[in-house]
């Protein structure tokens, strides 16, 4: 069998502020970076946000293969894999610069792409690989082939692992001994009557026409195990998924945890109160969520200096903690050692580029608005985990404020995707809406 030519792709900025890593995951094929995309990736080296972090962790990558070839045929990326090479744009391209007339970074990624399929003997070789489909519409308008950038892509968010499965006509007998201590059963007995999915951690309603109740697989899955509801520093599950939520949360044999749904669910507010709950665990809570402003603004744009910039991003976390916090009268104990734990910074909610660099042993970490992460940046942050660390992720997938980011592509999907199965992974997509009747309505209807 003839093996196909390797194509060649050309890579926008973006693309690499996305996946520092992306140019080891095009297999045999080559890349071609546009000079322009080094001169741009130059302007987001200083800064503690994640795309600070991406821009040098690429040219430090980039630097470690750099010589004179990467000018000229490319430098080899390694066995089984293309070359990469850097082309120098001397402005647009005339026929780029008739149909768009503005010289900016994007026509001139263009214009690369552009020179690359002119040269190329198969203009079905060439592709422009960018996260911009304004860029990708650009170039599909004058027949440059131009794809999003896939690998981190999960394949179909529908069938996105959901953490729970409810059981049907269920057997009475074996309900009725859940119901007794040790309150467990064996697995063999249920799963040899019922097709169900086995995966470790994963969360079961099952109810016949007498009765229902909630259980987990254990992490061996050798056994089914009742769950109760649990009040975690004053707040009560409203809920069977808040119920299952909660387990896991709770669970010291489960470092790390993710929680989804739309809002109004209760998953900041359950992972901070379950973190309290379990406090005494862990030497320090950190709660933190990306930066990502709406409408794609800087936020340099918002009057103040960087605290007051940051405030409106951090507030609902301070939010959900003054929820908790009210469940109790001001002169209680529990009231004053949220204070208390605010002020002596055991409990700590700030931006996640400013506890990136911190210890994480013995930490109970929350991350909300995991959505608006990268796979890489999802990575990095559960790589860092130390010993007795807690890694809980929450967000919506379905509401995403990165323009580059959606369903299928940011890291808190691609995370429940490739977790999924693992003994040290519970997931729960938490559905019912518990905020308000308004709040559930408003959240299906608009």
């Amino acid at each position: 069998m003839k093996k196909s030519k390797p194509k060649t792709f050309v890579l926008d900025t973006n693309v690499i502020l996305h996946d520092p890593t992306c140019i080891h995951h095009f297999e045999e094929n080559n890349i071609i970076i546009p000079l322009v995309v080094i001169e741009e990736l130059d302007h987001f080296k200083r800064g503690n946000q994640v795309i600070n972090l991406n821009a040098r962790e690429f040219a430090r990558t980039l630097d470690s293969i750099t010589g004179n070839e990467i000018f000229n045929g490319g430098v080899p990326l390694g066995r089984g894999k293309g070359k990469v090479r850097i082309v120098i744009t001397k402005g647009l391209n005339k026929e780029i610069q008739e149909i768009f007339r503005e010289d900016n970074v994007d026509h001139r990624v263009l214009s690369a792409a552009y020179e690359a399929l002119k040269n190329s003997k198969d203009k079905t070789k060439v592709v422009l690989v960018s996260k911009d489909v304004n860029l990708r519409m650009k170039a599909k308008a004058i027949g440059i082939p131009a794809e999003d950038y896939s690998t981190d892509r999960i394949p179909n968010i529908e069938e996105l692992y959901s953490g729970k499965e409810i059981i049907e006509n269920f057997d009475d007998d074996i309900l009725q001994k859940l119901y007794q201590p040790p309150y467990e059963v064996p697995s063999k007995q249920i799963l040899k009557k019922i097709k169900v999915e086995a995966v470790p951690n994963k969360f079961f309603i099952m109810r016949n026409s007498n009765r229902s109740i909630l259980t987990v697989l254990d992490k061996e899955m050798d056994k089914f195990r009742r769950i109760d509801k649990e009040t975690v520093y004053g707040i009560k599950p409203r809920n069977a998924e808040q119920t299952f939520a909660v387990n896991a949360l709770c669970n010291p044999d489960i470092p790390l945890v993710t929680l989804t749904g739309k809002a109004g669910t209760g998953k900041t507010l359950l992972a901070l109160a379950s973190a309290l709950h379990v406090r005494k665990n862990y030497r320090q809570i950190y709660v933190a969520r990306p930066v990502v402003p709406l409408s794609n603004k800087d936020i340099g744009y918002l009057p103040g200096d960087v605290e007051s910039k940051l405030a409106p991003y951090m507030q609902p976390l301070w939010d959900n903690l003054k929820v908790i916090q009210d469940q109790f009268p001001e002169t209680d104990k529990n009231y004053q050692l949220i204070n208390s734990l605010v002020k002596e910074e055991k409990l700590v909610i700030e931006p996640l580029s400013y506890i990136r660099g911190r210890s994480l042993q013995r930490i109970y970490f929350i991350v909300d608005e995991a959505q608006n992460l990268t796979p890489h940046e999802i990575k990095t942050i559960i790589t860092r985990a130390g010993e007795g660390a807690k890694i809980v992720l929450t967000g919506d997938i379905y509401q995403i404020d990165h323009p580059y980011l959606d369903a299928q592509s940011n890291g808190l999907s691609y995370l429940i995707e490739n977790f999924k199965g693992q003994k040290l992974y519970a997931h729960i997509n938490l559905e019912k809406g518990e905020r308000s009747i308004l709040a559930e309505l408003a959240s299906n209807l608009l």
